[in-house]
C-alpha cells in the first residue's frame, strides 16, 4: 500500500512537516510514503529517508494518480491520503480525486470530511503532529531533526572555517528587514573577527551585493548567493556556528541541524512559527503584539513589527548566541503539545494497512 502524502509548499513549509511526515511512516510501518510536493524540496527529503518518493507537484494542481514512480510501478488507487497543506476545502478535493480508501485531513464541511478540528492558534509544527497523531502516528517537535551540528566528513566545499551565515532575504516584502540594517549588523559581526557569509536565491543576488557592498568589511565578508542548491545551503547551515535571518525557510534549517540561530520576525507571531526545540541555541527577534492575531506574510509592504526592530538589537542577540549564552531582551517560543488524542472517526487503523 501507499501513503499519499500532500504538502506542495516551499522549504519552510516542508521543514515544519517532517516532524508529521515521521508520524505517518510510524502510523503505516512498512509502507510507501509519497510526498506530493515540488520536486528539490522533495527529493531532498526523500534522500534523508524522511519520505519514500516524491511525486512532482506545485501548488493545489490535480495529481497523476496512480502515479508510475521512480521504479515504473504504477500505484494502484486506493491509497491511504494525507492532507499536510491546508485545512481544504481544494486541498482536501485534490487528495479526494485520487479516489483514496481514507482521507486523514482536519475537518472542512464543505468538502464533507469530518476530522479534527483546525485551531488558528496551534503552532505550525504541533498542528501537523496533532493531525497525525489522532491516527495513531505518534511525533513530536523532535523529530524535526535532520542531522547534528556537525555532520559526518566535516564542511562541505561552499563552507569556509567558521562563517556567520547572513541570509537577509525572503519570499515577501513583509519578511525583508531593510538592506541597510543588514548591512550594519554584517559590518559588525566582520568587525568583531568573524568570517561572514551570504545566502540567497538566484533572485537575491542584487539584495545580497547591496549588502555586502554597503557593509564594506572586504574579503571578511563572502557572498554565495544565486550558487548553492538546497543539500549545499544544508551542509553549510549544519557547520555553521551562526544564522542570521529573517522569517523565511533557511531558519527552520538551523532547528533541523541545531545550528544556532537569530531570527527576525515581522508579520508572523514566533509562538506560531518559531523554534521548538533547543530553545537555548535560537533567538528570536519580535516586536508584535502577543496575542494578536498573524497579519499577512505575503504582503508587499514591510511589516510594521519588523520595521520596529533595531540594529544593535540583532547585534546584540548574534553576540549572545556566538557566546552561547540565552539572548537577552527577544520573545522565544516555549514547546508544548498534547497528549495522543483518540483516533478520529472513519480512519482506518494501522493494521488495516499493515504488510499482508
Amino acid at each position: 500500500m501507499t501513503v499519499l502524502v500532500l504538502r506542495a509548499l516551499g522549504l519552510g513549509d516542508a521543514l515544519t512537516g517532517v516532524a508529521a511526515l515521521r508520524g505517518v511512516r510510524r502510523a503505516w510501518p512498512g509502507h510507501r510514503v509519497v510526498l506530493a510536493a515540488p520536486q528539490p524540496v522533495g527529493q531532498w527529503l526523500a534522500g534523508h529517508g524522511v519520505v519514500d518518493a516524491v511525486l512532482p507537484t506545485r501548488g493545489l494542481s490535480q495529481l497523476p494518480w496512480p502515479w508510475a514512480g521512480p521504479g515504473g510501478a504504477q500505484d494502484a488507487p486506493g491509497c491511504l491520503a494525507v492532507n499536510l497543506h491546508g485545512r481544504g476545502p481544494e486541498s482536501h478535493r485534490v487528495l479526494q480525486a485520487t479516489r483514496p480508501d481514507a482521507l486523514v485531513a482536519f475537518a472542512n464541511a464543505e468538502a464533507g470530511h469530518v476530522g479534527p478540528d483546525w485551531d488558528e492558534t496551534e503552532h505550525e509544527v504541533l498542528r501537523w503532529c496533532r493531525l497525525v497523531r489522532s491516527v495513531g502516528g505518534h511525533c513530536d517537535p523532535e523529530d524535526l531533526r535532520l542531522g547534528p551540528a556537525d555532520p559526518p566528513g566535516g564542511r562541505g566545499q561552499e563552507s569556509g572555517p567558521g562563517e556567520v551565515i547572513v541570509h537577509p532575504g525572503a519570499a515577501a516584502e513583509a519578511r525583508r528587514w531593510p538592506a541597510a540594517r543588514w548591512a550594519q549588523v554584517v559590518a559588525a559581526l566582520a568587525a568583531q573577527g568573524h568570517a561572514v557569509v551570504l545566502t540567497g536565491s538566484e533572485a537575491e543576488r542584487g539584495l545580497c551585493a547591496r549588502v555586502r557592498r554597503e557593509a564594506d568589511q572586504g574579503d571578511a565578508v563572502r557572498d554565495a548567493s544565486g550558487r548553492l542548491g538546497l543539500q549545499a545551503l544544508a551542509d553549510l547551515v549544519s557547520a555553521a556556528p551562526l544564522l542570521v535571518s529573517g522569517d523565511t525557510g533557511v531558519a527552520h534549517l538551523a532547528t533541523a541541524y541545531g545550528t544556532p540561530s537569530v531570527t527576525l520576525f515581522g508579520p508572523t507571531p514566533p509562538e506560531l512559527w518559531g523554534p521548538t526545540i533547543d530553545l537555548p541555541r535560537h533567538a528570536v527577534v519580535w516586536h508584535g503584539e502577543r496575542g494578536a492575531p498573524p497579519r499577512d506574510p505575503n504582503a508587499s509592504r514591510l511589516d510594521p513589527a519588523l520595521a520596529q526592530v533595531p540594529v544593535d538589537e540583532v547585534v546584540a542577540a548574534c553576540e549572545s548566541a556566538l557566546t552561547q549564552l540565552p539572548a537577552t531582551g527577544s520573545e522565544t517560543t516555549t514547546p508544548s503539545w498534547p497528549d495522543r488524542p483518540a483516533r478520529a472517526p472513519g480512519v482506518p487503523t494501522p493494521a488495516r494497512y499493515a504488510p499482508g
